[in-house]
């Protein structure tokens, strides 16, 4: 970074003179910084004043200033500036952390300290596996519910970055055929006042404190008792570690707001050093809140994103992390006005900054502000979590069969499920193509797979708002009981409408993401917002049922059958009349092997396609695969369709059953398909 650039190096370095701190305010009169004892967390021992220089950047260099160093930073008001609009917001008592701190520690009392932190590292010359996007397959999870309870990892990593990194849990990982594990947040966060109230605790993490330091609670005890550097390096060698075997590391990060809440929160950083320039706000002061989270970061104001930029310039540079999912990305990209701009600078920056080039960038296209719901707006460059292709696809498989059962046909025909198997062209431009499109079936927030199959309602009791909390939209059905039961029947078809859900997921054109747990059953007894539970109801189970080892069997096997078959991962949508090697073809035949006409494609009573893809991949060959997917709940009987160049095909994929065997079937043969299940064929 240019030094004639004066947001250049803001926050702590370490140089021969001593440590540097710089920081950002146009509003503060003054900006001292206090040092502490290494032994008392609320003895300070120097008290040094900052000096304003050009661009309203503060900054102090001082010998005592040094690796292990605790400091915080103290603004007062200008009473003549617009910082007096706001006098509350400066307290010259209150300490604050440094918004770019590498390092952090608690102090108590709801306190925390900036930590200046060597940053040396040996990577050993490992580099960035690079996945291409048609070859990505996400895996979300959590950095301690993943290995909690792995009886495999040692006890004292399990939980932590270490634990992730062990072994054993990239063995699973690489047997699983992720490619990518995206990590719930990992900024350091803290738990919201009500919920401290409440006596829980926020275990997702989407209340972030500070935008540069890893969270210290995952790491392991050993490196929490030793230190912010400790807990910087285990990550890093956790990234290490993941990266030597070919998965990328993904960080969902939260840079729509804060942990300051609203105007009456906790004052722990942006707030008490410059509220205007970072927190959206009217013109007489009052918040404009478009998170449902107390505040907003005002992401127009230059500053604002540049502190963004730096956060994600740091993880993906001196952290070599892969990719960034952005928590309500919509409020990124609203302007000055508030208005969302699909050409927002901050949006335009994140993808084309040279420093961030090859970095994935995965938006959750929403807030919940005005016009708040942006999915397939966002500017080339960009991925998108698709909650289009989520919806339907669960309405498919599971309220559409409800709805079947209730009125004896199901209300949309097999149209909808076919534009999102083929890419959802009808969201996202024939530039940025079917990989821009991030589909999930579940995420960390909602029903998981094997709840969406067992509940109709979510039961959120535990969380301690009355079931108030989490979306009552579930598209799910239980299939005739409310939870758990032991009727052979009822379990059966839950653990099929699972396999569909799973292999629609993986055989669909996009950038598919997997909730880790999903691969194996796991419940969450109902709940459906298990935000606040750092318990077993939100953590991995490592103790698995025969008919979950089935499950987990079936996941591999898709995953490896979207490995092995380019036709199902198109990078660009197929143009009539040309031939692309980066695109499917794509041809579509009814359950007689007919072409499909415009009845097929509408009526509600025809839910059963066959779907032919062809591609011819630059890298991975010709290849040409059949999929058909029959939804409704009655036998049909269907023929295979004749194609020219195909002579025959080879099953590799039935959802009727839970293992997997492989049939040869000459074009023109009728198979008869299983109520409410799918075919996977290889056409040679």
């Amino acid at each position: 970074m240019s030094t004639t650039d004066p947001l250049h190096d803001l926050g702590a370095r370490l140089t021969e003179h001593g440590g540097r701190v710089r920081v950002y305010s146009a509003s503060a009169a003054s900006i001292e910084l206090c040092l502490f004892s290494r032994k008392d967390p609320y003895w300070i021992t120097d008290t040094i004043p900052l000096e304003k220089t050009v661009g309203d950047v503060w900054t102090v260099t001082s010998p005592k200033l040094v690796a292990g160093r605790n400091y915080t930073l103290r603004a007062a008001a200008d009473t003549g500036s617009r910082g007096a609009a706001a006098p509350n917001r400066f307290d010259p008592n209150r300490n604050l952390i440094d918004p770019y701190s590498r390092g952090l520690s608690r102090a108590g009392n709801g306190e925390w300290r900036s930590c200046i932190v060597d940053d040396e590292f040996d990577w050993g010359g490992t580099a960035k596996p690079v996945t291409p996007i048609d070859h990505t397959v996400i895996y979300e999870a959590h950095a301690k519910g993943l290995t909690k309870l792995n009886p495999d990892v040692p006890s004292g990593l399990r939980g932590s970055y270490a634990g992730l990194a062990h072994e054993s849990t990239i063995a699973y990982l690489n047997e699983l055929g992720v490619t990518a594990v995206e990590l719930l947040p990992v900024h350091q966060f803290v738990t919201e006042q009500r919920l401290v109230k409440m006596g829980l605790s926020n275990y997702w993490g989407y209340n972030s404190l500070n935008f540069f330091t890893p969270h210290m609670a995952w790491a392991s005890a050993a490196a929490q008792e030793a230190g912010s550097a400790a807990v910087v390096r285990e990550f890093k060698g956790m990234v290490k570690l993941l990266h030597e075997a070919g998965i990328e590391v993904i960080l969902d990060v939260v840079y729509n707001h804060t942990s300051e809440e609203g105007p009456d929160g906790p004052t722990t950083s942006l707030r008490g050093l410059d509220d205007r320039t970072y927190y959206r706000q009217s013109a007489s002061g009052d918040y404009i809140d478009v998170t449902g989270c107390g505040n907003s970061i005002d992401a127009s104001n230059p500053v604002a994103q540049r502190l963004i930029m730096d956060s994600l310039r740091y993880w993906a540079n001196e952290m070599q992390v892969d990719g960034f999912r952005f928590d309500l990305a919509a409020t990124l990209g609203r302007d000055a006005e508030g208005n969302f701009d699909p050409q927002h600078p901050l949006l335009k920056s994140i993808v084309s900054d040279p420093d961030l080039s090859g970095v994935k960038m995965i938006a959750e296209p929403w807030d919940v502000g005005p016009n708040g719901w942006q999915t397939g707006r966002f500017p080339q460059g960009w991925l998108e979590w698709n909650d289009g292709y989520r919806d339907r696809v669960r309405d498919f498989w599971l309220t559409d069969i409800a709805s079947a059962r209730a009125h004896g046909t199901a209300p949309i025909g097999i149209g909808p499920l076919a534009t999102k198997l083929s890419g959802s062209s009808n969201e996202f431009s024939a530039e940025r193509g079917p990989i821009a499109s991030v589909n999930f079936v579940t995420a960390h927030d909602g029903f998981t797979l094997a709840d969406l199959t067992a509940y109709d309602s979510k039961h959120n009791l535990g969380n301690g708002e009355d079931n108030r909390d989490g979306t009552n939209d579930n598209h799910s059905f239980n299939h005739g009981v409310e939870g758990p039961t032991d009727d052979p029947v009822i379990t059966t078809v839950r653990r099929k409408a699972m396999r569909n859900l799973l292999a629609t997921l993986l055989l669909s054109a996009g950038t598919p993401m997997l909730t880790a747990g999903d691969e194996i059953g796991r419940s969450q007894r109902g709940n459906n917002n298990a935000y606040c539970h750092d318990d077993e109801l939100s953590w991995l189970p490592w103790k698995l049922d025969g008919w979950q080892r089935d499950m987990l069997h079936i996941t591999r096997a898709g995953i490896r059958f979207r490995k092995d078959n380019p036709a199902v991962r198109p990078r660009s949508f197929g143009v009539w009349g040309e031939t692309l090697d980066t695109a499917t073809q794509m041809d579509w035949f009814n359950a007689s092997g007919q072409t499909m006409s415009i009845d097929d494609w509408n009526s509600p009573s025809e839910r059963t396609l066959q779907y032919l893809a062809a591609a011819n991949h630059e890298v991975d060959g010709f290849n040409r695969i059949l999929l058909i997917v029959h939804g409704v709940e009655a036998d049909e009987t269907v023929t295979l369709p004749t194609h020219s160049g195909v002579q025959s095909y080879t099953l590799l994929f039935d959802s009727a059953n839970d293992t997997i065997e492989s049939e040869e079937h000459a074009p023109g043969t009728t198979l008869a398909m299983t109520p409410t299940s799918l075919k996977l064929f290889r056409a040679h």
